[in-house]
């Protein structure tokens, strides 16, 4: 996938999103974020969105931005959410993917925030989908290629980063494999370590740990969320993966 396909992606998130929190309303909970309620998942989605942007105007050897103070009233709040996000948007889309900013991980891009934002409102997309409908999300709501790459992030980028505040404490190998998209990862746990990621080796047979499924569903799993992935071996290997 590239810049562009990222951009878009997070132009349709964001619009199924901000339908899902509408319907639901601010005062819904929302079961896969604990202690929030829909209102909580915006204000986080503004931050973020809005937070991101001050990212793309630092040097990427800047200080780490600061997050922006935000409205408390639920139709301001709103409004400010989408002012952000699309000025994101805009921004992100008007400029090439090597374009130098500040990031936490991976290469100091625009690219990289295209990325990240895209799957941080997709993943959020299904937090408010929860609030909205309890059990009854659908299970296909991703495309296999932007599912795949979310597990891609998630396992390569997002993980390791994550590691270094909520450190590696099981020794194991896991398997990830998602049929339909063709791909596998094999991802090594060593305490205090960052996961490493690799290619698959010994045919998948040495695991101690398997997820698989549709990428759909192994992209809601890393992350966290409700899925019907299929686990075998030691699951709370898996559930030991370091994610947000």
């Amino acid at each position: 996938m590239d810049h562009a396909d990222f951009v878009k992606h997070l132009r349709t998130e964001y619009t199924a999103l901000r339908a899902a929190v509408e319907a639901a309303g601010p005062d819904a909970p929302v079961p896969t974020c604990p202690g929030w309620a829909v209102r909580d998942l915006v204000d986080h989605l503004g931050r973020t969105h809005a937070w991101t942007l001050k990212a793309l105007t630092t040097p990427p050897d800047g200080p780490r931005p600061d997050f922006p103070e935000r409205p408390t009233e639920w139709s301001e709040l709103l409004d400010w959410w989408t002012a952000a996000v699309t000025e994101l948007a805009d921004t992100l889309a008007g400029t090439t993917s090597n374009t130098p900013a500040w990031t936490f991980a991976g290469p100091a891009t625009f690219g990289f925030w295209s990325r990240r934002q895209a799957h941080e409102t997709a993943i959020h997309r299904l937090d408010a989908e929860h609030a909205l409908h309890g059990d009854g999300v659908p299970s296909l709501l991703f495309d296999v290629e932007f599912a795949a790459d979310g597990v891609d992030e998630l396992l390569g980028v997002v993980s390791p980063y994550v590691s270094g505040r909520k450190p590696v404490e099981r020794a194991g190998r896991l398997l990830f494999h998602a049929a339909d998209a063709g791909r596998a990862w094999e991802v090594r746990l060593t305490p205090g370590e960052p996961p490493v990621v690799g290619p698959v080796t010994d045919s998948g047979t040495d695991e101690d740990a398997t997820l698989a499924g549709t990428a759909d569903a192994l992209y809601r799993a890393v992350w966290g969320r409700p899925s019907g992935a299929i686990a075998s071996g030691d699951r709370s290997l898996l559930d030991s993966l370091p994610r947000p």
